[in-house]
């Protein structure tokens, strides 16, 4: 088998492929060019796209070249799939906006200085914006059957829960069967990779050139990720796992993969580290908690640097330590008027973004699962006052794992 190929299923990135044997030859022979899409509908992605992400530094580690799609095209139409209701349409200014941020995002992650490897970013609105709707009938929605569409699983399964599907969400596939399309036309583009629940568009657009232009495509999909319990990943209790450094902290984001899940452990080690996999195989039976270090100091490496990662993990023992108002933590700054006037433990909370709903900040506050410099409150109506800053900061702590610096400005 071909080595990228051993290495994405050996990293657990396989879940299906068209032509497999066809796609290893191919891969022996040459350097290819592949892309992933990913639609801008959100000013940053968050840790369900890093899995994509992974498969495009892969790509690069083997030799091979990769194209990144920003969608700016497709984002204004909206992808049914997953979906159980019509996407909000953004503004252009909105969609520009995500544009650049998704770009700086992706950047950092994949390595730029090669000139073999360097990714190639496209935005699909470059070619999509400019369609004659007639020639395009003509010429592409000619390859294309109702029959075919209807069964496809982001159609079905809004048809059969009897939701509604527009006519501008029914056209996404084709739309995406012709960006392979145009990828392969313009930039002898052999591949694409995406989630398993773009099987359909992507076989569609493997179909679609061969048509078209009797040329060999091939599409490759990863798994779905979810966490062992059952949660998507990307999403928890407290919010979105932003890989926008501005949105969520290196340390909450240390904190996110030091709490995954036992049973997760050394497969994201396989999924979201560099870490060969020889080694990785040699530590899997090490502690725990040592994995769970291990992995969370990898993963942050690689968004926000070494250094971050040591300071978060550093925080974090700080946190836990229990005589420490953590030097290290995350932080925020208020103004000492805000102090004077009468600001409670409630305002505190909401303050620090961990939680906004008062109702479920007073039952934590009943559950003793709300700190002040590592003592309990109890009382819901604590007023903030100066003397809980020591030195002008004082540590606020929502249960075991969520801690953050109070500062007074």
């Amino acid at each position: 088998m071909n080595k990228f190929l051993k290495e994405f299923k050996d990293r657990g990135y396989f879940y299906q492929c068209t032509s497999e044997n066809e796609l290893s030859k191919l891969l022996d022979k040459k350097k290819i060019k592949g892309y992933i899409g990913f639609d801008c509908t959100a000013e940053s992605l968050h840790v369900g796209s890093l899995l994509q992400i992974m498969c495009l530094r892969l790509m690069q580690k083997h030799g091979h070249r990769p194209i990144v799609l920003i969608g700016g095209g497709t984002t204004r139409i909206g992808d049914p799939s997953g979906k159980d209701k019509t996407r909000k349409i953004l503004s252009e200014k909105e969609i520009e906006k995500n544009i650049k941020n998704i770009e700086k995002i992706l950047k950092n992650y994949l390595d730029n200085n090669d000139p073999k490897t360097k990714p190639i970013f496209v935005n699909n609105y470059s070619w999509l914006k400019g369609l004659n709707y007639i020639s395009f009938l003509r010429d592409i929605g000619k390859h294309f059957t109702i029959n075919k569409m209807l069964t496809f699983e982001s159609v079905k399964t809004r048809l059969d829960r009897e939701q509604s599907l527009s006519y501008m969400e029914f056209n996404y596939m084709i739309l995406q069967a012709y960006d392979f399309l145009e990828l392969n036309k313009k930039e002898n583009c052999d591949l694409q990779i995406g989630g398993s629940d773009q099987w359909g568009n992507i076989v569609n657009g493997t179909e679609l050139i061969k048509r078209y232009s009797n040329n060999q495509a091939f599409g490759l999909t990863t798994p779905l990720i979810t966490l062992a319990s059952g949660a998507k990943m990307g999403k928890t209790e407290n919010g979105a796992i932003w890989l926008d450094k501005n949105l969520l902290s290196a340390y909450n984001y240390w904190q996110f993969w030091r709490n995954i899940d036992d049973n997760d452990v050394i497969k994201f080690l396989k999924m979201f580290t560099d870490l060969n996999i020889e080694e990785i195989n040699e530590i899997k039976d090490d502690d725990i908690n040592k994995l769970k270090i291990k992995l969370a100091n990898e993963a942050t490496s690689m968004l926000h640097g070494k250094k971050a990662a040591q300071n978060s993990e550093q925080a974090a023992k700080e946190a836990f330590s229990g005589n420490s108002l953590g030097s290290t933590l995350p932080s925020i700054k208020i103004k000492e008027k805000d102090i004077d006037i009468k600001m409670n433990i409630i305002d505190l909370v909401i303050l620090s973004k961990f939680e906004n709903s008062k109702s479920e900040i007073r039952r934590l506050i009943k559950g003793n699962a709300i700190k002040i410099n590592d003592k309990i409150i109890t009382d819901e109506k604590l007023t903030i006052t100066k003397k809980l800053f020591n030195e002008n900061y004082l540590k606020l702590s929502i249960g075991k794992k969520r801690h953050i610096k109070i500062e007074v400005d």
